[in-house]
């Protein structure tokens, strides 16, 4: 039950944020191997992403890859969050005394963020590669051309076989352990100190909502710099082995982006990162908390 409630409150914040996901995708794609300055800006922030985006896709390509990214979002943030109250539930987040423990709570949810990450990971696959695609006018990275979710798994498990849409799971566990650690063990131990403060009633949303806020603002700061390297990982050209043409593996990636495009690309798509990872964090935390008292009283 843990995993379902997770899952589906990760898909209804999914649903809200899909469109900055895109802009987010192709902004931190703008500019591969170029230092700054030297190639055609596209996108000039995240606003004008919109705006073009718009004008030269329509405004359905907004919510490109959305099939693939809420398979992911039940399946990484399902497992992702199950794991996690799992492990709160034995107890194993919490000190001698009972309160929560926020090295144990970075702990726990770095390990249910590896497991939801490894899971998920042929969807974020397929989800980048969709999210990328885009009319030529305006195209960044490299673009895979599929003609839909479907097609896209049948295309990479017929020419990489099984293990092909795993490719770039490094990137991802990085960033999912990273992301997931500052997240719920902001999130667990604000919630804490704000119902024992007692500023709201202890069933209130608000409680949830305001502890989000503050984790919202851990996660965008800590995990960007992975997501960057992630999504490269994830869009990048393969030969007929299945093996990246660009990046070897994760530290490859991140060498070769600081030494071609400096510290501060890996920051690039941050405003789209901030704006997406805000509103998705707060969102599927204050679902997973309600969906979890609802169930608690009425399905128990």
């Amino acid at each position: 039950m843990e995993f379902a409630i997770g899952g589906v409150a990760a898909c209804g914040a999914g649903l809200f944020t899909n469109p900055l996901e895109v802009v987010k995708t192709r902004m931190q794609l703008q500019g591969e191997f170029r230092a700054r300055g030297q190639y055609t800006v596209h996108y000039r922030n995240v606003f004008h992403a919109f705006y073009t985006i718009a004008q030269e896709e329509g405004f359905r390509s907004l919510q490109k890859g959305l099939v693939p990214a809420l398979y992911y979002q039940f399946f990484m943030n399902g497992l992702r969050l199950g794991v996690y109250q799992s492990l709160n539930n034995l107890g194993l987040n919490r000190d001698s005394d009972g309160n929560i423990s926020f090295p144990r709570s970075i702990a726990a949810g770095a390990l249910s963020g590896v497991v939801g990450a490894v899971t998920g990971s042929p969807f974020y696959l397929i989800k980048t590669h969709l999210q990328s695609q885009s009319a030529e006018s305006i195209a960044v990275g490299h673009q895979h051309k599929h003609g839909s979710f479907t097609q896209a798994f049948k295309k990479i498990y017929s020419e990489n076989g099984l293990l092909g849409l795993w490719r770039g799971s490094s990137g991802a566990m990085a960033r999912v352990m990273v992301g997931s650690g500052a997240q719920l063990s902001t999130f667990s131990t604000c919630k804490q100190y704000i119902v024992n403060k007692g500023w709201f009633e202890r069933t209130s949303v608000l409680n949830a909502l305001l502890a989000s806020m503050m984790s919202g603002v851990a996660v965008v700061f800590f995990m960007t710099p992975f997501d960057v390297v992630s999504t490269r990982l994830y869009n990048q050209n393969v030969d007929s082995s299945g093996r990246g043409i660009y990046y070897k593996g994760f530290t490859d990636c991140f060498y070769k982006i600081l030494k071609n495009e400096g510290p501060l690309a890996f920051y690039k798509g941050w405003t789209a990162s901030y704006l997406r990872l805000g509103p998705h964090t707060i969102l599927s935390l204050v679902f997973w908390d309600e969906i979890r008292k609802f169930s608690a009283r009425y399905l128990y």
